[in-house]
């Protein structure tokens, strides 16, 4: 995948978090990785190539093109990541592939139900919240509650009549006060569950009162100089809170099911499709569809999901949708949720699909924005002209000297009527002495072209000349003699009144002064004249560190440069009276000349 074909996709990226997949040509996923923000990270595989590492560069070289999931958060995007490399196992990521799991939180189904840290999920009634990415800082979270609500954390059967019989004795646990006893009966099962409903819902992230009773206690700590203590608490708190909801990319409620939804314009429907197994998604896709006229919502919706369902081979008997349709297969359970799990799940579907409807417009913008900027002024450009094709390849000439030292020329080239510079050229004249305008305008003519003819490169399509008629009839001779006058439309534009001549035509085009045509003539005009005394600049700064006038004591490249802008050449300068070279650099710099060509 090229530069370029980033650029055309790059401004409708979006700068949400997610997941992005490189591939190559035949669909094979070849990386996959996460974004905080997809759009600064996607371009950073298109930026500065030089700090990029070989395996980078490698993967960029072979990919045919990228696509994206958008998730809620950067932790989502973390989640998703490690389940699509896990599953496909991608040629260019080398983390992850070790099948290990990520942790959750477990509220075990049982009297006086124990809360712990584990990396398995099973379907036993227990309650799992999760998936957590680092391990250090759930452990962080468990000791919060458990300073909160002291729970036990002993394996023992509970049951009413082994505690009714004493077979159990309090442990260490509850000595150190960490747990309240309930294996003798001194806590009751329902204010142990009170405990258990409060834990769930601060693991649900409804803990309002529990923030306000530590800010409490933090409070206290201050007051009473217990800094360090204050600090525990808020250090706590803060890992609490960064953790405080359950994550849409996986969950442990779900199982195998399909998710879909659809968004749709004038013209297209676009049908976005998750396959989620084992409660993780496996799958993203987001199917185009043409509309006919009488194409309904619901029809395309049912077309897509056979589609969409046969090209990965699903078998699933749930499928999430955004509302209730007809399925051709009848023995699959559709759902419409309203909230939980799958709610979110399909939200995640629509975000995802509504993101794709929104960049497919941009780009649809974006894209008739260039071309009819390009073709307007094209066209109108062939139609003041009265040209037989549109001026794509344009080029301008523009001569420059001082009072004939130093002559050069200039050819600028316009491309879909903006300026290609790095096709741009400068001349020395060669074969001209003195300011001779015309003789100049043959030689360059004459080398551009009869060199394009020899290397069969392309000619342009419409030749401008800065000058009126004298440098259009010395280009036209050129042309004649190189047998392209009437292959190439060729114009000259005088200055003055920004006259448009044409060969053989004494009677100038006069275009309007706010005229695109204009415009552009008038930019290639500047460009060459800017580049060509550019370049005259330079070569006269050249040859004024060689002129024989820095050879004479006393006389600096400064005060050479001053002679011969005036003078022209060194021999006029010889000519000159003194008094002249006095009224340029002064009486002392005049008589060091006069004295050194002997005069």
């Amino acid at each position: 995948m090229t530069t370029e074909d980033y650029k055309k996709v790059a401004p409708t990226l979006p700068k949400d978090p997610g997941v992005y997949r490189f591939l190559a040509k035949d669909e094979t996923i070849l990386y996959v990785g996460k974004a905080k923000n997809l759009k600064n990270r996607l371009s950073s595989y298109f930026g500065n190539k030089k700090h990029q590492q070989n395996k980078t560069k490698a993967l960029v070289k072979n990919a045919d093109r990228f696509e994206y999931t958008i998730v809620e958060t950067e932790q989502d995007a973390l989640l998703l990541e490690a389940t699509l490399i896990k599953k496909f196992q991608p040629r260019y990521n080398v983390m992850l592939k070790d099948g290990k799991s990520y942790t959750y939180i477990c509220v075990k189904k049982e009297r006086f139900p124990r809360v712990f840290i584990t990396r398995s999920v099973f379907r036993d009634g227990s309650t799992y919240f999760g998936p957590y990415t680092s391990k250090y800082r759930i452990k962080v979270i468990l000791d919060l509650i458990k300073s909160l609500f002291p729970l036990r954390t002993c394996n023992l059967q509970l049951s009413p009549d082994n505690i009714k019989k004493n077979k159990f004795k309090v442990c260490l646990e509850y000595h150190i006060k960490n747990c309240m006893g309930p294996c003798e009966g001194h806590e009751d099962e329902a204010s142990y569950n009170e405990k258990i409903a409060q834990i769930k819902n601060m693991l649900r992230g409804n803990f309002g009162a529990v923030k306000q009773h530590f800010k409490s206690v933090m409070q206290l700590h201050a007051e009473n100089w217990e800094f360090e203590k204050a600090q525990v608490l808020k250090e706590k708190l803060s890992a609490f809170e960064d953790y405080q909801g359950k994550s849409t990319v996986v969950s442990t409620s779900i199982r195998d099911l399909d998710v879909f939804y659809i968004a749709t314009d004038e013209k297209k429907a676009y049908v976005n499709f998750l396959k989620v197994i084992n409660g993780a998604i496996m799958n993203t896709h987001t199917l185009e569809l043409t509309k006919n006229l009488d194409d309904e919502e619901e029809k395309l919706l049912v077309f897509a999901i056979d589609e969409l369902r046969k090209k990965f081979n699903s078998i699933t008997k749930e499928i999430i949708l955004p509302f209730k349709v007809n399925l051709l297969e009848p023995d699959v359970e559709i759902t419409v949720p309203k909230i939980g799990d799958k709610k979110k799940l399909l939200d995640l579907s629509e975000k995802n699909v509504k993101y794709f409807l929104l960049q497919q417009r941009k780009q649809a913008i974006n894209n008739i924005k260039k071309e009819t900027s390009a073709e307007r002024i094209l066209k109108t450009m062939k139609e003041d002209l009265q040209m037989d094709e549109l001026p794509f390849h344009i080029e301008c000439f523009d001569n420059s000297n001082l009072q004939g030292s130093f002559p050069v020329s200039s050819c600028v080239v316009f491309k879909n009527a903006k300026p290609s510079k790095r096709d741009y050229r400068h001349f020395n004249i060669k074969t001209v002495e003195g300011p001779d305008d015309f003789a100049s305008m043959e030689e360059v003519v004459y080398r551009r072209y009869s060199r394009l003819i020899k290397e069969e490169k392309p000619l342009p399509n419409l030749i401008i000349v800065d000058g009126g008629k004298g440098q259009l009839s010395a280009t036209m001779k050129i042309m004649r003699a190189l047998k392209l006058e009437n292959k190439i439309t060729i114009i000259g534009i005088a200055k003055r009144l920004e006259e448009i001549f044409f060969p053989d035509d004494p009677i100038p085009l006069y275009i309007n002064k706010k005229s695109e045509t204009l415009k552009v003539i008038q930019h290639a005009r500047n460009e060459a004249h800017r580049f060509a005394i550019t370049f005259h600049r330079n070569q006269r700064s050249r040859n004024f560190t060689s002129t024989e006038l820095t050879n004479i004591p006393g006389i600096g490249d400064k005060t050479a440069q001053k002679l011969l802008s005036h003078f022209g050449s060194v021999k006029k300068i010889k000519a000159a009276l003194e008094t002249e070279i006095v009224e340029v650099v002064g009486k002392v710099a005049a008589r060091k000349v006069k004295v050194y060509f002997g005069k």
